[in-house]
C-alpha cells in the first residue's frame, strides 16, 4: 500500500490525543465532575476511532485486498464504528448520558452543530466510497474523512479543556 506511512502518521497523531486525554484525566486528580469525565471520555473515544480507522487500510492491505474493495471495507469499518460505536459508548457511559440529560434541547443542538462541519463531510466522503462514485479518489476521500474526524476530536479537546458547554449557573 503506497499511503501506509501517511495512515500510520495519522494514527500517531490520534494517539497523541489519547495521551492528552489520559494526562488531563490524571492531572485532574480523578475528578468526579460528570462533565469533565464525559468530555475527556469523548476525546479519548474519537481518538481511538481515528487510530483504528487509520490502521484499517494498512492491516487490510496486508491481506492483498486492494483498490475499491480495500476502501469499501475501510469505509464500512469507519461508518459502523462512528455510528454503532457511538451508540455503544452512549450506553456504557453514565457520565455522557447524564450530561446530555442535563442539557436543554437548545444547548444540545448548539453543541451538536459544532461537530457538523466535521462529521457530515466525513460521512459523505465515506458514502462516496461505498457508492464507488469517484474510484480514482477513494484513498483521498478516506484520508480526508479521517482528517475531519481528527479535527473534530481537536475541537472536542478544546471544549473539554475550556470546560465549555456546561450549563450556566443562574
Amino acid at each position: 500500500m503506497q499511503d501506509a506511512d501517511l495512515f500510520m502518521s495519522l494514527a500517531e497523531i490520534a494517539g497523541v490525543f489519547v495521551g492528552f486525554g489520559a494526562l488531563i484525566a490524571i492531572r485532574s486528580g480523578g475528578t468526579g465532575d460528570v462533565y469533565d469525565v464525559a468530555y475527556i471520555g469523548m476525546v479519548v473515544w474519537v481518538a481511538i476511532q481515528v487510530v483504528v480507522y487509520a490502521l484499517a487500510p494498512v492491516v487490510i492491505s496486508r491481506f492483498d485486498v486492494t483498490g475499491h474493495a480495500l476502501w469499501v471495507a475501510c469505509a464500512v469499518i469507519a461508518l459502523v464504528g462512528f455510528f454503532v460505536g457511538d451508540e455503544a459508548v452512549m450506553r456504557i457511559s453514565a457520565e455522557r448520558r447524564a450530561v446530555l440529560a442535563s442539557m436543554s434541547r437548545r444547548a444540545r443542538v448548539r453543541m451538536e452543530l459544532v461537530g457538523v462541519p466535521f462529521w457530515l463531510p466525513a460521512v459523505i466522503a465515506l458514502g462516496l466510497i461505498l457508492l464507488g462514485v469517484l474510484p480514482e479518489h477513494e484513498s483521498a476521500l478516506y484520508f480526508a474523512a479521517l482528517v475531519l474526524v481528527l479535527l473534530m476530536d481537536a475541537v472536542l479537546l478544546l471544549v473539554a479543556v475550556n470546560r465549555a458547554w456546561r450549563p450556566q449557573a443562574p
